[in-house]
């Protein structure tokens, strides 16, 4: 599938940080979308403005070759928690998406409601 107006894309890099995969991420203006598979083809959406929290990891053997792997938690149903897996320019794309996020959450005019659990686990 060709997308024309993405913001960034990029395949899954999982040997020496090389694009020897078939999964291929692309940020559109509001929405991510995994593309994975050759034969058999699955492609997940994830509005962004669903999105709630993104966490950076990168291991000794993917900083040495240049990637890094972005965890991300959404209050999507089907997908609550994924990750964007060997990356080039982790940083740059986590400040990149996390900015975008928030600019879709005051679009959609979207708060986050952050809870407080007590001892007893009752919600204040």
């Amino acid at each position: 599938m060709k997308i024309s107006n993405y913001i960034w894309r990029d395949r899954k890099r999982p040997i020496f940080g090389l694009p020897l995969s078939f999964t291929v991420y692309t940020l559109l203006e509001d929405k991510l979308l995994i593309d994975t598979g050759i034969l058999s083809t699955k492609q997940e959406e994830i509005k962004l403005y669903r999105i709630m929290d993104l966490t950076l990891k990168r291991s000794i053997f993917q900083r040495i070759f240049g990637v890094g792997s972005i965890h991300i938690c959404s209050a999507d149903k089907t997908t609550p928690e994924f990750e964007i897996r060997d990356i080039k320019k982790p940083f740059e794309i986590k400040e990149k998406l996390s900015s975008i996020v928030e600019e879709q959450r005051d679009k959609k005019k979207v708060t986050g409601r952050e809870f407080l659990v007590g001892d007893d686990d009752d919600i204040y």
